[in-house]
């Protein structure tokens, strides 16, 4: 909350915060960095919740962040610039999912006029799209524009703060709710779906997914989102083929680049442990030309060409990793194979020993077992 209070300090002219039953110091915070607090018995309803917000919103245009949520610094000057447009009536922006490595970005409708018609929708991942649509179907000069370039880092995907506010369980009681009554929604059935394939639940979720590729009016996003959650949940039943043709479909879809990561990366991972070397280091190759600071990208495509044989632009590519990333174990622990494998003795132990202490506070046993399989090399002598 002090994070996302922060970031948008000096650039708002008012800050609303809607209290749904914290049992910690977020009213005070709140309250500490000028903003208006209010409260709302949750209800399993992320649009209903949002709504409640904006009743006490009294700007011109309307910034959503959640308290897991802040504002990129450098993106005010472009979003002072959009809201300056006349005809704008709502700003798409991108979000980068820290922690959400596999697919690191959406697209959200959070920046929007402050007129009345314009109100959330859909219980889960709530947005504005439905009501902004029918304003624009009636008032056709109205226009709805983006900013290419990230303008929200969203922490809430990262594993801990997952666990720590069951926000799976919360999900899906809100969709499956939502879905009783829409059961043909193509939002509905994309997100409850993606949901039950999290949760185990593969041959339930496919099936929602498949029915919400039928549904009737599917804009790219939502085919987007279908595809890529049908592509992961074809690879856990061990489907190739399946798999590998939802995730073309997902990369063929007309979205923002940068959605793609995911399902390009997936792709990727498909072919290179089907054998398809060569087809893996495009599909990483594609990432990396979409953003060149996708780690797990750059250390997917050094392990797919250490497997074909080439050290050398393996290494380099763990090192791009590395460099993006300072705490990914893997890359440090796989960079020291390959500098091993070629004679570079004193840099591979200081990979390997950066990896150990990394895999230390999450992953002991691997820890251990790296100490081991170094002791069984003949490096037993080397303190780690």
């Amino acid at each position: 909350m002090p994070q996302m209070l922060s970031s948008v300090k000096g650039i708002v002219g008012e800050i609303v915060v809607l209290d749904t039953g914290s049992s910690d110091r977020t009213r005070e915070i709140a309250r500490e960095f000028g903003a208006r607090v209010y409260s709302f018995e949750w209800c399993d309803d992320f649009a209903a919740a949002r709504n409640e917000c904006l009743k006490y919103a009294q700007g011109d245009w309307i910034l959503v962040l959640d308290a897991d949520e802040m504002l990129v610094p450098e993106i005010a000057p472009q979003i002072l610039q959009a809201i300056n447009s006349e005809d704008v009536l709502l700003i798409n922006l991108i979000r980068q999912e820290v922690g959400a490595s596999q697919s690191p970005y959406s697209l959200v409708s959070r920046l929007f006029r402050n007129r009345p018609g314009i109100r959330f929708s859909r219980p889960y991942h709530a947005m504005v799209d439905d009501s902004v649509a029918e304003i624009v179907k009636r008032e056709p000069n109205w226009q709805i524009a983006s900013i290419p370039q990230v303008a929200i880092w969203h922490s809430g995907y990262q594993i801990n703060a997952i666990a720590a506010k069951n926000k799976l369980q919360k999900a899906q009681a809100a969709m499956e709710r939502y879905i009783s009554y829409y059961p043909n929604d193509a939002y509905a059935c994309s997100k409850l779906g993606a949901l039950y394939v999290e949760s185990g639940q593969i041959q339930r979720g496919i099936n929602l997914l498949m029915r919400g590729l039928n549904a009737a009016a599917i804009d790219d996003s939502m085919l987007y989102e279908l595809n890529y959650h049908l592509g992961i949940a074809y690879r856990q039943q061990q489907d190739a083929v399946k798999a590998k043709q939802h995730y073309q479909a997902a990369i063929d879809t007309n979205v923002f680049p940068a959605i793609k990561l995911g399902a390009y990366n997936n792709l990727g991972n498909l072919l290179k442990d089907g054998g398809d070397l060569k087809g893996a280091e495009k599909a990483y190759k594609a990432a990396l030309k979409i953003d060149p600071y996708f780690a797990i990208g750059h250390y997917n495509l050094g392990l797919t060409l250490k497997a074909m044989g080439n050290l050398t632009d393996a290494i380099a590519y763990y090192r791009q990793a590395i460099k993006i990333n300072p705490d990914h174990a893997e890359a440090h622990q796989n960079l020291g194979v390959a500098l091993l494998k070629i004679g570079k003795q004193p840099e591979s132990l200081a990979a390997f020993k950066r990896a150990i202490a990394l895999h230390e506070p999450h992953r002991p046993f691997e820890a251990e077992r790296l100490r081991r399989g170094l002791q069984e090399m003949g490096l037993s002598d080397v303190r780690f």
